[in-house]
């Protein structure tokens, strides 16, 4: 059985950061690509950030370019979400997800955590 479980969600000031973690189970992490969406209230899940699971290669959505940086760290079966100087705007829960495919979500999801941003 597959687990993705997130956590690093927490209440934030404009500006300020957070390293999101998502770590794995019941899946060869190694041979995913791993990615992070996020669903603000009222709005649909959207892309954030992926990384290849061969060379580690990132892409991200524009709103996430510059601020956000994916990693992963394949010994622990972890992918990270690194995300400065945040914005209100970024307020939303963040899933992890296996098996994206550039912006497209694969078949497993995380249960999410929470992000908010105040001003």
């Amino acid at each position: 059985q597959v687990q993705l479980v997130e956590s690093g969600g927490a209440l934030v000031q404009t500006g300020g950061s957070l390293r999101l973690s998502c770590t794995s189970s019941g899946l060869t992490f190694s041979s995913y690509a791993m990615g992070w969406f996020r669903q603000a209230p009222g709005k649909v899940r959207e892309f954030v950030a992926r990384i290849a699971w061969s060379d580690s290669r990132t892409s991200y959505a524009d709103s996430a370019k510059g601020r956000f940086t994916i990693s992963r760290d394949n010994a622990k079966n972890t992918v990270y979400l690194q995300m400065n100087s945040l914005k209100s705007e970024d307020t939303a829960v963040y899933y992890c997800n296996a098996g994206t495919r550039a912006s497209t979500p694969g078949a497993y999801w995380g249960q999410g955590t929470q992000v908010t941003v105040s001003s």
